[in-house]
């Protein structure tokens, strides 16, 4: 059950981290920090879930991970069709919901 909390925490995590990476050029220096920015974050929670790291959590933790930064880039095509976006999801809620 520890697995299943921890990627849901990753998947919420990777969010704004997708939402930020879907407005950089590809392989600029954002764009790459934003994709390995959170990755001691997975790391720390692997230790506060106790996972270790067995072999059968990284396809969990993997999916958890790309499929936050997923949802984060198209909410942010999502968000442009409506307002003009930034580079924060935060942001960018509070302006949608005005």
């Amino acid at each position: 059950m520890n697995l299943v909390y921890a990627a849901l925490l990753v998947f919420v995590l990777n969010i704004p981290f997708g939402y930020w990476r879907a407005m950089e050029k590809k392989f600029s220096w954002q764009w790459f920090v934003s994709i390995h920015a959170p990755i001691p974050l997975v790391v720390l929670l692997r230790y506060v879930f106790n996972l270790g790291f067995a072999l059968y959590t990284y396809p969990i933790m993997v999916l958890a991970f790309f499929s936050g930064q997923f949802l984060g880039k198209i909410l942010n095509k999502q968000f442009a069709k409506k307002i003009d976006v930034s580079k924060n999801v935060f942001r960018d809620l509070v302006g949608l919901i005005r």
